[in-house]
């Protein structure tokens, strides 16, 4: 399980060692985009050549009974590295298939350590780091959203647990709207942009606070997380 960064041009800064000294052994790669794949692993310079590499897709779409079609090159004695797109494969990640696979037929899975944006959001919001839960993506549509936010809200009370969702950059004011609105005076919100970027941004505050002030996000990757 191969972590990629989730900001651009920070692989010298976030990436392990341990990542660095594992890659040169695995020829067999399995990626959500085989054209981003190739880029990030030609980035670490740590190949001659990526020409030799063997990539596969398994996306969204890949359906289980591809799997076994997929893990071929693992039958034959080969190591096989998942890659995703962005964090850690497995964590809001299609990857997460291929390792439900590997471990119905008893194959060692191995995480190596790498930035994921869920937790390096959580480590600096201040919130509830005990109890919490990630919840992907909140529905598209605003009042779907709203509803899925008050229900959200209404979980973190009873349970004192941080919520944590995530949203596509584009949308990344229309969500953070929508928060503001929905959610009580005296929950406390955080709002983490970029991680590991430059633009980076992590700030956490009561509702209340959030709601006297004009803001205008950036298109970058965000974390929203809140405690009631």
């Amino acid at each position: 399980m191969i972590p990629n960064t989730i900001a651009d041009g920070t692989q010298n800064q976030v990436l392990s060692y341990q990542i660095k000294n594992t890659l040169p052994q695995i020829r067999h790669f399995l990626v959500e985009d085989a054209r981003t794949a190739r880029r990030y692993l030609s980035s670490l310079k740590i190949y001659e050549s990526i020409e030799n590499l063997n990539f596969s897709v398994l996306d969204k779409n890949t359906p289980e009974e591809e799997l076994k079609d997929l893990f071929i090159p693992l039958f034959e004695g080969n190591d096989v590295g998942i890659i995703s797109e962005s964090g850690c494969p497995g964590v809001a990640d299609p990857g997460a298939i291929a390792v439900k696979f590997a471990h119905m037929q008893g194959i060692r899975v191995v995480p190596l350590v790498g930035p994921s944006s869920i937790l390096l959001a959580l480590m600096a919001s201040g919130l509830n780091g005990q109890k919490f839960a990630f919840n992907g993506y909140l529905p598209i549509e605003n009042l779907e959203a709203a509803k899925a936010i008050k229900e959200l809200e209404k979980e973190s009370r009873s349970k004192q647990q941080t919520q944590i969702c995530i949203e596509t950059p584009y949308r990344n004011n229309a969500l953070l709207q929508n928060m503001i609105k929905t959610l009580a005076n005296e929950t406390r919100l955080c709002l983490a942009l970029d991680l590991t970027g430059e633009a980076e941004f992590v700030v956490t505050k009561q509702i209340k606070l959030w709601r006297l002030q004009t803001i205008e996000l950036p298109k970058k990757p965000a974390v929203f997380l809140f405690l009631a």
